[in-house]
């Protein structure tokens, strides 16, 4: 799908405030309110708009620690790959997993309460995953960048 300026314009917008009325986004776009509805749908209709949802501020939920995981698999068959997938998948506290290359195979992001939360994930849920060769975990100090927003 080709996006002219008017598109990228519009994903900007929806990204920082999706709440916004159709109004609201003509009057920013000097568009009519049907072309915006359209123009919507279209994103929409061809998938480049997934979803809406509300962003949760963490420290409201007592969730702010958040902690890089980086796995290895005992053995990289695909087997063992997607069991691990299938398993993570199903851990509420992973936010993210990605399969990576490099040393380790898999890089998760883990939010939960506090350190004894993590270490209660990491024995209790994580460490129950078969084939998992190794971990190595990493702690968040301070979030510098956060944002769901994809340049356009």
């Amino acid at each position: 799908m080709k996006f002219d300026a008017i598109d990228k314009k519009l994903l900007q917008l929806l990204q920082t405030d999706s709440k916004q009325t159709n109004k609201e986004l003509s009057n920013k776009l000097n568009l009519s309110v049907t072309a915006v509805f359209e123009r919507i749908k279209k994103l929409e209709n061809n998938g480049v708009i997934n979803k809406y949802v509300a962003l949760v501020k963490k420290e409201k939920i007592d969730k702010s620690f958040v902690a890089f995981c980086h796995i290895k698999l005992s053995q990289h068959i695909q087997e063992y790959v997607v069991q691990f997938e299938k398993d993570v998948a199903k851990l509420t506290e992973v936010l993210e997993c990605h399969h990576i290359s490099g040393d380790y195979d898999y890089l998760l992001k883990v939010m939960v309460k506090d350190m004894e939360a993590f270490r209660e994930f990491m024995v209790e849920k994580l460490t129950n995953i078969s084939h998992i060769g190794s971990t190595h975990s990493m702690f968040v100090i301070s979030e510098v960048k956060n944002t769901t927003a994809i340049p356009v």
